[in-house]
């Protein structure tokens, strides 16, 4: 018996990366997965791979009629909606005096503006199928600071305030939610070309290596697993709450003179 039996799960940002290992293994769980993105062949690629258990839904988390069509489209296929993970992401860098509007505002429209439709969106279905739990993907960039990325900071910030907000409001209809705050991860976020991904992910476990305790970057597949856990009943008693995988990265720093 699967830990998701009977759940439906719609993810954004699905076709790669934390999205992609959500869906496989949300699927192997026993949920219907309706794998959502803008990347049509590898969405597409991915729903096919996993079988009768998933279909596939063009999204554009930043057009609240592309999730009204989404949601629609996954009660039609599957019944209801119990479950959504809030996942597609962007990133763009600049020192924050250089950013245009712009670009800020692209970044926010994704990573903001797109939780929040989607949240929204699935009120109503979730309502009707006696509760559910909606997981936002935020960032240890929603507890900490970093360098030329205020955009992205910002947003995931405000993904972590958001989710306590709307936490308290639906929690009479018996849905939950909660953040994911993964630390540095194995995926395609800020590389298009994927020529430049082996050294891309080079240069993350070097910089893993020198913050992080574990000293290791981490694995899509394990944000995938705790998302897992907040999408079945064994979180039944979770949601407001921060729930950070980052190998430690934000636990705190060295004491002056210690070992590397």
């Amino acid at each position: 018996m699967g830990r998701l039996d009977g759940k439906v799960a719609i993810i954004s940002g699905a076709s790669r990366g934390m999205g992609k290992a959500e869906a496989i293994l949300f699927a192997s769980e026993g949920a219907k997965v309706a794998v959502c993105d803008i990347r049509d062949d590898e969405g597409k690629a991915l729903s096919e791979s996993i079988g009768s258990s998933a279909t596939y839904i063009h999204l554009d988390v930043t057009r609240e009629d592309q999730w009204i069509a989404a949601v629609e489209a996954t009660v039609s296929a599957f019944g209801s909606v119990t479950t959504l993970i809030n996942n597609a992401g962007i990133a763009e860098s600049a020192p924050f005096y250089e950013m245009s509007l712009e670009s800020y505002q692209r970044v926010t429209d994704v990573l903001q503006t797109g939780v929040f439709l989607g949240m929204k969106s699935v009120v109503a279905p979730m309502t009707a199928a006696g509760g559910g739990s909606i997981i936002n993907i935020s960032s240890i960039d929603g507890l900490i600071g970093m360098d030329n990325i205020i955009s992205y900071v910002g947003a995931k910030w405000a993904v972590r305030g958001m989710t306590k907000a709307a936490a308290r409001e639906v929690a009479d209809r018996n849905i939950r939610i909660n953040s994911i705050h993964p630390g540095f991860i194995y995926t395609h976020l800020a590389v298009e070309d994927e020529s430049h991904l082996a050294a891309t992910h080079a240069l993350l476990d070097k910089h893993t290596a020198n913050l992080a305790p574990m000293g290791r970057t981490g694995k899509p597949e394990e944000i995938a697993k705790l998302a897992l856990f907040l999408a079945c009943d064994e979180s039944s008693y979770s949601t407001g709450s921060e729930f950070v995988a980052d190998g430690g990265l934000t636990s705190g720093y060295p004491s002056p003179g210690a070992s590397a």
